[in-house]
């Protein structure tokens, strides 16, 4: 098997990893990589090099998707700032309701980020003092 950009995948295991990450089961995956259902179930299981790459491209997927969250996340916060304004009582009350508990959801994960890194860093939990 030759190494290629660094990867230690042949060809076909790079084409069943994004097809993976495309098709909705396994032996989709299969069909569109051109292998057979037993062997992508094969590397699944056995080849920790397949596993570990397969990992990465899917955290990578994962992360981009957060970053077009994130960008959507102003506007999305924009159209429940135009609903407190509402002619409807109703939708302004239910725009009110999900800033505030989006507001406080993030307050807690933020907390719960910065207690995490207190703890990795040795243990000090006096950073909220």
């Amino acid at each position: 098997m030759a190494v290629r950009n660094g990867s230690r995948l042949s060809w076909r295991q790079e084409k069943a990893i994004a097809a993976l990450l495309s098709q909705s089961t396994v032996e989709a995956a299969a069909s569109a990589a051109g292998v057979g259902t037993r062997t992508l179930e094969r590397w699944l299981a056995e080849d920790e090099d397949f596993r570990a790459e397969f990992r990465r491209a899917r955290w990578g997927l994962v992360d981009e998707t957060v970053t077009h969250l994130h960008r959507a996340a102003h506007e999305a916060v924009q159209a429940l700032r135009h609903n407190l304004a509402a002619e409807s009582e109703a939708v302004q009350a239910r725009a009110a309701r999900s800033i505030l508990e989006l507001g406080f959801r993030a307050a807690e994960l933020v907390d719960l980020e910065a207690r995490v890194a207190a703890l990795e860093e040795g243990g000090d939990e006096t950073w909220y003092r």
